[in-house]
């Protein structure tokens, strides 16, 4: 039976390697120019300074799941505290089902304990799970461009 909980990042990242590897080889464009290299410094910095939320999904003791939020309050409306989605997933073999649309909707709720009033997540357009986060009641509201610059 899968549950879903917040969790501690140091517990959260001792174990995370291997999930993250495969959420890479999955969704990541440009592989072959920039290989996964998480800025684990940057990471601490923001759990020692209570700006990240870690939401998981587990089936029994094993991680197969994850939604990472950072925290801040937006730069043009400061009186605004967001959690912008930093990274979810969920393990090929627990997409059918509710689990996933159970992982993204638990964190809603961590967050607003949080006092978190704006919740922004993004989606790959080559793997768009939009639709999962329309049915929880977001609404697409940009797109974002990117560049290689030589």
């Amino acid at each position: 039976m899968v549950t879903i909980q917040e969790e501690d990042f140091k517990d959260f990242v001792k174990e995370v390697g291997p999930l993250l590897q495969k959420h890479w080889e999955e969704i990541a464009l440009d592989k072959a120019k920039i290989d996964l290299q998480p800025d684990w410094a940057v990471y601490d910095i923001l759990y020692d300074n209570d700006k990240m939320h870690v939401t998981t999904a587990r089936d029994g003791t094993k991680l197969v799941g994850y939604a990472i939020f950072i925290l801040t309050n937006a730069l043009h409306y400061k009186q605004l505290s967001i959690a912008d989605g930093d990274v979810f997933w969920l393990d090929p073999d627990y997409r059918k089902g509710l689990t996933g649309y159970k992982l993204l909707k638990k964190s809603e709720g961590f967050l607003g304990t949080r006092g978190v009033q704006k919740i922004f997540n993004k989606v790959k357009l080559h793997k768009d799970v939009g639709k999962v986060f329309e049915r929880l009641g977001y609404t697409p509201i940009e797109r974002v461009y990117a560049k290689g610059v030589s």
